[in-house]
């Protein structure tokens, strides 16, 4: 890679504030510049070309060159390029969007609200807790309980609600009336013997006391992934959110689904909640929603809520929530196509189809030296690299051995994410079996290669 002054590497370091990067380290190694995209590929300017193994963020399900989602967005382009949904106001393609998520939602869900991220979406439902229970006398109830490794967004609440230390490192968050439980990671967590079941009755018991200790006339709403994705594909144990919604239905509190990641697929049902029997209250979702072709999320809520609301915006004169480009009409053209082709591809099938070769193909490391759990559902999934296959020890952080068998993979044309001590699988939801093969077999050459890397270390 040649840089010099005037090069898209140099002008990205002195200019790009980049998102969750090391911006001193970037300072010395450059971006990968991407310069385009076909199917499941990308290729940078140098013209290297990868397998995007993680969807970008687990969200362009139908990969990179659909031309139907970019003409969708031209021809609302050149017909309404921008309407606000404020005070009465609507562009067609959002009433016909929110009527077709409504028709896909999960059973109750009857009311739409949209924004322009996932993390918007999830500041929009915090608010709306509030708000809800402010509505219907009960405004103490403000308490909102998230899970520890739980990923919910960036802005100031739904980061606060999130469960990853380095997401409140140097932010003075989480901001108080954010509490946290355990995370459901039976490999991880669970005590010695422990069963899945006894793991989640054990896990359900520390959710009641937590809210018993709180006072469950402060407690407003439990959110929860129905998978943990950037907490590292965190399936929950069998029986787990069945016991949890026992135990919030017994307190009156809020059962929020976040399906930002999980939606539209991506564990091989329309929604994590059909996987799991999570019967919500709220819904979010965003990036499947336009497959990342145009920044769009969705908040659905059900129709109890929607009542209290309406009827509270009705005594205070209107209703102080929405964000400028909520509710944009490109987006929302955009929205609807996408779930056109889904219905149209079977993307439920598909998903569940290609996640099952998925999972049986990572499951082959499952014996590798370096590997500690393989593990994942639909088209997402996850190893975790442990020192000691035996007592579950994880190598020094400053080894960075995820990151290590990512960039090793990187060399073989496929990209995937470390987190941690994980890497992290969820490849575009239309990868063909061919190319599927490639990502899996990339994935056990460069475990090899680490391996052999870390010997000659020692």
């Amino acid at each position: 890679m040649s840089v010099t002054t005037n090069s898209p590497f140099a002008r990205d370091a002195a200019f790009h504030l980049h998102p969750q990067t090391n911006l001193r380290l970037h300072e010395q190694i450059g971006p990968t510049v991407i310069r385009g995209g076909e199917g499941v590929h990308v290729v940078d300017v140098d013209g290297n070309r990868f397998i995007e193994g993680m969807s970008g963020l687990w969200c362009a399900a139908l990969g990179f060159s659909n031309r139907r989602l970019a003409d969708a967005a031209h021809r609302q382009l050149l017909a309404l390029p921008y309407q606000q949904a404020f005070a009465h106001r609507v562009a067609e393609p959002v009433i016909d969007l929110t009527e077709a998520l409504v028709e896909r939602a999960p059973a109750g869900l009857t009311k739409v609200m949209l924004q322009s991220s996932g993390s918007e979406a999830v500041d929009t439902a915090i608010k709306l807790v509030w708000y809800y229970h402010e509505a219907i006398g009960k405004p103490e109830k403000r308490k909102i309980i998230g899970r520890a490794r739980a990923y919910h967004g960036t802005t100031v609440a739904s980061a606060s609600l999130t469960g990853l230390p380095n997401m409140h490192r140097g932010f003075g968050i989480p901001l108080p009336g954010f509490l946290h439980v355990s995370c459901p990671h039976h490999y991880r967590q669970a005590q010695a013997g422990e069963s899945e079941d006894a793991f989640a009755v054990r896990l359900a018991r520390e959710l009641e006391e937590t809210i018993l200790r709180e006072g469950p006339d402060t407690v407003g709403a439990f959110f929860a992934e129905p998978v943990m994705g950037t907490g590292g594909v965190i399936v929950p144990p069998a029986g787990y959110f069945e016991k949890v919604q026992a135990v919030l239905r017994r307190h009156d509190v809020l059962m929020v689904a976040d399906e930002v990641i999980c939606g539209f697929g991506r564990t091989g049902h329309y929604w994590g909640c059909d996987a799991f029997g999570i019967r919500p209250d709220m819904l979010t979702c965003a990036k499947g929603l336009s497959s990342a072709y145009f920044p769009i999320s969705a908040l659905m809520v059900s129709e109890p809520i929607y009542q209290a609301i309406a009827d509270q915006t009705d005594r205070l004169g209107g209703f102080g929530q929405g964000f400028t480009y909520g509710g944009h009409p490109v987006g929302a053209a955009v929205a609807l196509e996408t779930l056109r082709i889904y219905d149209e591809i079977d993307i439920v099938g598909r998903a569940r189809r290609m996640g099952a070769l998925l999972q049986e193909g990572l499951r082959r490391y499952a014996d590798h030296p370096l590997v500690g759990e393989v593990r994942g559902i639909g088209m997402m999934a996850a190893l975790e690299m442990v020192a000691d296959k035996r007592t579950r020890a994880p190598y020094p952080a400053e080894m960075k051995v995820a990151a290590r068998v990512s960039d090793a993979l990187r060399a073989r044309g496929v990209l995937l994410r470390a987190l941690g001590d994980s890497l992290l699988c969820a490849p575009p939801l239309i990868i063909e079996e061919a190319e599927l093969a490639t990502v899996v077999d990339a994935v056990g050459e460069a475990l090899d290669q680490v391996q052999r890397d870390l010997a000659g270390l020692q």
